[in-house]
């Protein structure tokens, strides 16, 4: 367990030498990781599977050197692969298949420089525009596609083509045809990725699941002999066997490299491919770093800048020697977090254990079965689109789930690009309909006043939304940060603050407390919540609550009042009351005894236990009255 109070390692020469141990043990166990998920990213991209190693050696060896970041892995990554695959084949389509390849990587080249370009204008903060939700989207539609496409291969069935919703319709037919050797080994595969977590021993967790996958794979490799052609039979069927059910790499790792191709920059084709692997790259990659940030038990904090630099160099010198593009990747950082790693350098041990690997035993590489890898890409595209991600994004609010499921739906349907620009309409419409103003929409309005007692405060006017945040965060970081001031964000005067920015705002007030500061948020006790979510967007105006009305005989009054307020009441009102019911209207001589009106006024998650309480003091004899309305108050924290 690494104590966080300790000294906070830096990524220098001296830390190099200090923490070489537990960095190098990391390292190793992220190669270990690495290795088949590089070769399986790099075949469902439609890159040869040596692609994605040469990016994470590139990463690793080139990388600690230029980012600060302490303890990302970089690498290629799963979210990368619709945009691959999708550049290798449109490419193909208008170039030739042949050449496809060599112009992915001149695209690859001219994205890395564009990257290099976004960090030397300091447009790293544009990670911050993109919201949340769509975000999620994107992601939750990427792990679609992947499981989409890899199930096939998982069952032997390698000649599956077309888009997302074409690739879901072929699964039975694939079914029918699979090759039950191969779909034996990917079917182990996915059982041990997914039961394996669920294990709850110290020892079990500390090999990586990958690992266990491929020592489990290669074996029924040999066994089933895959690297002989011939064929065998199951039931009354017969099926074949070869060696294009194996990873196929070159016995000498410089007979891989390929040099990149220009031809595609004249094109409008290969001109959108550039931006797609730099925006959503850039976008992918800061998200991941900041992360980790957040998983660093020292919270060292990444120049995001510099590490988009390195991330645009990285990306540039990998595709000139034939790599996937780069990202800081999330789980193998995860991973080296857990695994104790100190400094970045830990990310250049993965990078030399993988150099080693490949240049010393590639035939090793050979022996592992397509059916493990695509396994391990299904149970990665499983956790992208899991169904948990729904409920999460559901439970910070309705609208959001719209947005989520807009996103995803656009991007299957369409491309990447088209499905994020139309999540970002959806959310811009419904703000619209929030009444957020249209002038607001992209320039914040606010206004900085200094208090008494020496706090700046920040007033934000008319909305606070993901698409005036930049700026909005801008005034922050420079009244708070950077001047060395407590700062009070006061949102009293807006009109709606949505999820994004209400999210950024409380990592914003976590990152004031590592600087030693303070960030308090005031003005929202006069917005209306979207949902019970921490972070939910708020708008501005009254808020629904229950006020629950009784009647009662006065002796009564004392019991009731106790019951309510233990039930979670916050207040309540009495005054005497007289009337006549329907059996003393029926029953001249009955006798009304005194009463009393009693009312309370509740949130709406504590109305139900006061009613069930109510609910048995009403029986057939009970001489009370009770009515329950719902009302709208200013301040519901009142409540």
């Amino acid at each position: 367990m690494i104590d966080p109070s300790s000294e906070v390692p830096r990524g220098d020469f001296a830390g190099l030498l200090k923490y070489g141990r537990q960095d190098a043990l990391s390292g190793f166990l992220v190669f270990l990781i690495a290795l088949p998920l590089c070769l399986g990213i790099s075949l469902a991209s439609g890159f040869p599977a040596i692609a994605g190693v040469f990016t994470a050696i590139v990463g690793g060896l080139l990388l600690p050197w230029i980012s600060n970041s302490e303890l990302t892995i970089k690498g290629p990554a799963a979210g990368m692969i619709v945009i691959a695959l999708g550049a290798i084949t449109e490419l193909g389509e208008a170039h030739g298949a042949e050449n496809a390849y060599r112009l992915a990587l001149g695209v690859g080249v001219a994205a890395g420089v564009l990257q290099i370009v976004f960090a030397l204008t300091r447009s790293g903060i544009l990670g911050e525009f993109f919201p949340t939700s769509v975000v999620h989207g994107m992601l939750a539609a990427i792990g679609v596609i992947i499981m989409s496409k890899q199930i096939h291969i998982t069952m032997g069935v390698m000649d599956v083509k077309g888009g997302p919703f074409e690739l879901i319709r072929a699964i039975p037919d694939s079914v029918a045809r699979l090759n039950p050797e191969i779909t034996l080994i990917g079917a182990l595969s996915l059982l041990i990725l997914f039961l394996k977590p669920l294990i709850n021993n110290h020892y079990v967790k500390m090999v990586p699941a990958p690992l266990v996958v491929i020592l489990v794979a290669v074996p029924l490799g040999l066994w089933f002999d895959l690297s002989t052609e011939h064929t065998y039979s199951f039931g009354e069927t017969e099926y074949q066997l070869s060696e294009k059910f194996l990873v196929s790499v070159p016995s000498n790792i410089f007979a891989a490299v390929q040099l990149p191709s220009f031809g595609a920059l004249v094109t409008f084709t290969g001109w959108k491919w550039v931006f797609l692997f730099a925006l959503i790259g850039t976008l992918e990659s800061l998200l991941s770093a900041k992360a980790v940030d957040l998983l660093d038990p020292w919270r060292r904090k990444t120049n995001m800048n510099r590490d988009l630099l390195g991330v645009g160099i990285g990306n540039t010198v990998a595709a000139l020697i034939g790599g996937l593009p780069m990202i800081s990747e999330i789980v193998r950082s995860k991973a080296n977090v857990d695994n104790g790693a100190r400094t970045r350098f830990a990310n250049m041990y993965h990078g030399l254990f993988l150099l080693a690997f490949v240049a010393l035993v590639p035939a090793l590489i050979h022996r592992i079965p397509l059916a493990a890898l695509s396994a391990m890409l299904v149970y990665t595209g499983s956790r992208l689109a899991s169904p948990r991600e729904f409920q999460n994004v559901f439970r910070i609010g309705k609208e959001q789930l719209i947005i989520f499921v807009s996103t995803m739906i656009g991007v299957l349907a369409t491309d990447l690009l088209i499905g994020v620009i139309i999540g970002i309409v959806v959310k811009i419409t419904i703000h619209l309909m929030n009444g957020v103003p249209i002038e607001s929409l992209f320039k914040p309005y606010v206004v900085v006043e200094t208090l008494p007692d020496g706090r700046n405060v920040v007033r934000a006017q008319r909305s606070a939304v993901f698409s005036n945040w930049i700026p909005f965060k801008k005034q922050i970081e420079h009244f708070g940060l950077e001047l060395r001031q407590n700062l009070v964000i006061d949102l009293s005067e807006t009109q709606f603050v949505d999820h994004s920015t209400m999210e950024k705002l409380h990592q914003m007030q976590e990152e004031f407390e590592r600087e030693g500061l303070t960030l308090e948020l005031t003005g929202l006790d006069t917005h209306r919540k979207l949902s019970e979510h921490a972070t939910s967007a708020r708008r501005r105006g009254l808020s629904q609550v229950r006020r629950i009305t009784i009647v009662i005989e006065a002796d009564q009054k004392d019991r009731f009042v106790g019951e309510l307020l233990r039930l979670g009441a916050t207040g309540y009102t009495v005054s005497d009351c007289h009337g006549a019911g329907r059996r003393t209207l029926h029953n001249p001589e009955a006798v009304a005894k005194p009463r009393v009106r009693l009312e309370v006024v509740v949130a709406v998650e504590r109305f139900e236990a006061i009613m069930n309480f109510l609910r048995k003091e009403v029986h057939g004899d009970a001489h009370m009255f009770v009515c329950a309305e719902t009302v709208e108050v200013i301040r519901v924290e009142h409540y």
